[in-house]
């Protein structure tokens, strides 16, 4: 969800001005993929980088995770969203820790959709923590070597629970992944966005989703391979291929 600095600075503003216009459109984005069947939904609301951003404004960033979670939790529950955290909770201030673990257990049993929350989070400490978690098992001899696989893997990081990602969209002009779920979306759909978050819309997401159900899922496959395992006849016009 980037560019709510940036949204802010064109305007004259605070950064922390934008940060707080994002919420908004946070709202908009939890609330339309609710409504349209999305599964899981994951947001990257703060990485474990962003703690070398000014002090003054990481403050304002916990006040609103702090906001949020009492103001939102209501109207989560009622949707049937349970809310799920990544990254190192136990890192965040106490009174911030304490309302994300409060909106966790007040949403636990929502079962329309799952929100996680990226607290914290980095994409590549989370698989150094997955793997020293199995060399710890190897080393108590409760896990063999050459029996880690990726779903092994997988079970031992913070989104062990969560499939992996289908479509991936960041917004604020940038196309990079920023640490972002680096293992989980190995297949995903990459959208980048020129747009700052503060102007993401219902909208804006509709027409992503869109664009992706257009895509062919081949996963290392041929596209005649897709189409046969779907009782599809192959046609290289259809996929854009000639």
């Amino acid at each position: 969800m980037d560019g709510n600095g940036r949204w802010a600075q064109q305007r004259g503003l605070e950064r922390v001005d934008g940060h707080a216009e994002g919420a908004r459109a946070v709202r908009d984005a939890v609330e339309t993929a609710a409504r349209i069947g999305v599964g899981y939904l994951t947001l990257y609301a703060f990485s474990n980088a962003n703690w070398a951003r000014p002090r003054a404004e990481v403050e304002a960033l916990m006040r609103l995770l702090v906001d949020f979670a009492r103001r939102e939790r209501s109207e989560l529950r009622a949707q049937g969203i349970r809310v799920n955290v990544i990254g190192q909770l136990e890192e965040l201030p106490t009174s911030t820790r304490h309302a994300v673990e409060e909106l966790i257990a007040y949403t636990a049993d929502g079962d329309r959709m799952t929100l996680s929350l990226a607290l914290s989070y980095g994409g590549r400490a989370d698989i150094v923590e997955a793997a020293r978690a199995l060399a710890v098992r190897a080393r108590a001899g409760l896990v063999l070597p050459e029996e880690i696989d990726e779903s092994s893997l997988h079970r031992e990081m913070s989104t062990g629970s969560l499939p992996d990602v289908d479509l991936l969209i960041r917004t604020g002009g940038e196309t990079r992944l920023s640490d972002f779920l680096l293992f989980e979306a190995a297949y995903a759909e990459l959208v980048f966005l020129p747009l700052m978050w503060p102007d993401f819309r219902p909208a804006t997401l509709l027409e992503a989703i869109t664009a992706y159900g257009r895509k062919e899922r081949r996963f290392g496959k041929t596209s005649a391979q897709v189409q046969l395992a779907e009782g599809r006849s192959f046609d290289p016009v259809d996929t854009g291929l000639s």
